[in-house]
């Protein structure tokens, strides 16, 4: 089975599993109340951070640099944003995990560290360099341009 697939199919199982046992423990309208409490919680944090995190961006930009991490961050957002507003209790820790700054940074150090980020064209920052080295890859920044080559004066025999 792909991965993905199987997410798609344990993730709702665990989830009603989990409310389940909550609502057996504590009631069915404290559950829907704790559901909806993480929900608003983490759009509050959300928002918060989503703010932090486009300024941050914004500054960098100005600066001339590449806000690369910003936008990792800024999906990161987006992901625990999406994975708060689908109910239970397992997707809002998810969720929770992608907002918290210093475990975000974590995820996201450990996922950058396979990540090579290349400028594309319109983006020149203030010290650019047409050739950088990154790890053990070379960088090359370039343009390029297609021929197909389409029967452009060749002429070919039919059998």
């Amino acid at each position: 089975m792909r991965p993905l697939l199987l997410i798609f199919i344990l993730v709702p199982i665990l989830e009603m599993w989990l409310l389940i046992t909550v609502g057996s423990e504590i009631g069915v309208l404290p559950t829907i109340g704790l559901v909806m409490l993480t929900a608003v919680i983490g759009l509050a944090l959300l928002r918060r951070q989503g703010l932090s995190t486009v300024m941050r961006a914004q500054q960098k930009m100005q600066a001339g640099e590449l806000p690369a991490r910003e936008m990792a961050e800024g999906i990161f957002l987006a992901v625990g944003g999406a994975l708060l507003l689908t109910p239970g209790f397992f997707t809002d820790a998810l969720g929770f995990a992608c907002l918290i700054p210093g475990l975000r940074q974590l995820l996201l150090g450990r996922i950058l560290r396979h990540v090579t980020v290349v400028r594309g064209p319109g983006f020149t920052p203030h010290e650019s360099s047409p050739h950088q080295r990154r790890g053990d890859r070379d960088v090359i920044e370039g343009d390029y341009s297609r021929d197909d080559g389409h029967d452009q004066g060749v002429k070919r025999d039919k059998d």
